[in-house]
């Protein structure tokens, strides 16, 4: 049996941002905090939200405090912002980080409870204030997910925050506010939400539904990531990867992610690497240790990308898999993590920290091969090169 949580609304679809004032009066919401960064600040897109919201008498105040890779201390400060406004919910305007800050800054509010006490796995699912997503990269698919990822700059650990409370009430899923990303965050999300749907499939906790979304997720986002990368302003292909990565996130918040995931987290808070990059750097490697324990799942996979033909034996299938994923890791030049420029010395002395991290954030063991630390470690020193 599966319990399947969805945002109550999502507007999706080209111009789907001027729908923000009707969707706000339709759910009695007329005070919003604003919630970006520096970069989403000065595009253009800020203003335009502003302007829609203030014309049709919104009263709005922005945060524009968040970092990449959201800390404590950056959630915190939103929070001390909010307290000073009278809001009765709070948007998360930008990509992943943007929507991760929205959310905690949202739950935790005033609350006196320290954000490292509500990681997993701590599930939170009392609400707290409505939560409204507004993606501007295709990738993360936080506007569907009920999990958040705050780092804890004290100890550099990415900590992942799990419960109802994080569900956004409100998506609005414009593909046309990621027709200016450059190729490389392209390229970087892209990867990452197609992470999202091979994880949520081959998941333990995969199900029916999370499966279809997945699926769906993999024949858009694979088909329309090389497309979007050599052509920037291609619309269908940006319109294809806006709903992958919505898919993707709407099949992991209802099953799960795992190894990749798991061990990416930590590459992220200790080297500084974006999420979608350190997934990539791990995906072909994880994917190949991990079939020989669901062949038949990471199959599927190979097939729904269109790697493989239904005649083609698991096997086969599997073995297309992972070398298409080295291939488009090739074509799309993510760097190893020597190439990144990490001092080997500095990766071989984290390992067994990184790997305690990885088991701790609990993706690992919803993994089909699930691995104990010292596999975990031997797998981030194969990945170094």
């Amino acid at each position: 049996m599966a319990a399947i949580h969805l945002p109550r609304t999502i507007r999706i679809g080209g111009g789907a941002l001027n729908e923000l004032p009707e969707v706000l009066c339709a759910s009695g919401l007329s005070h919003p905090l604003i919630v970006t960064d520096s970069w989403i600040a000065g595009s253009g897109i800020l203003e335009r939200v502003e302007s829609l919201l203030a014309g049709a008498g919104i009263a709005a105040r922005t945060f524009t405090g968040v970092v990449p890779d959201p800390t404590v201390a950056s959630t915190e400060a939103g929070c001390a912002f909010l307290a000073q406004g009278n809001h009765d919910c709070v948007i998360g305007l930008g990509g992943g980080s943007p929507i991760d800050s929205a959310k905690m800054i949202a739950v935790k509010r005033d609350r006196a409870i320290a954000v490292r006490d509500l990681k997993a796995p701590h599930q939170e699912d009392a609400p707290g204030l409505p939560i409204i997503a507004i993606p501007t990269t295709a990738g993360t698919g936080s506007e569907a997910t009920r999990f958040t990822i705050i780092t804890d700059a004290e100890t550099d650990e990415k900590m992942l925050c799990a419960g109802l409370a994080y569900l956004p009430q409100i998506a609005v899923v414009d593909y046309e506010l990621t027709l200016t990303k450059p190729a490389r965050l392209t390229a970087d999300t892209g990867i990452d939400s197609l992470v999202h749907a091979v994880e949520a499939y081959v998941s333990k906790r995969a199900n029916p539904f999370s499966d279809s979304m997945a699926l769906s997720a993999m024949r858009l986002i694979w088909a329309n990531l090389p497309l979007a990368c050599a052509d920037p302003g291609n619309r269908a292909a940006r319109e294809a990867l806006m709903l992958g990565a919505l898919q993707g996130g709407i099949a992991f918040s209802n099953s799960s992610v795992a190894l990749v995931h798991g061990m990416s987290r930590p590459i992220g808070a200790h080297f500084h690497v974006a999420h979608g990059l350190s997934n990539a750097m791990l995906m072909p490697l994880i994917t190949g240790w991990s079939a020989p324990a669901a062949l038949p799942r990471y199959a599927d996979c190979a097939r729904a990308m269109g790697l493989a033909s239904d005649r083609e034996s698991d096997q086969g299938a599997v073995g297309r898999l992972v070398e298409a994923l080295e291939r488009v890791n090739s074509d799309l030049k993510v760097p190893t993590p020597s190439a990144y420029g990490i001092a080997r010395e500095r990766w071989d002395e984290l390992v067994p920290l990184m790997a305690q991290q990885a088991l701790a954030s609990g993706s690992p063991a919803n993994n089909p091969r699930v691995p104990e630390a010292h596999e975990i470690e031997d797998l981030y020193r194969r990945a170094y090169a």
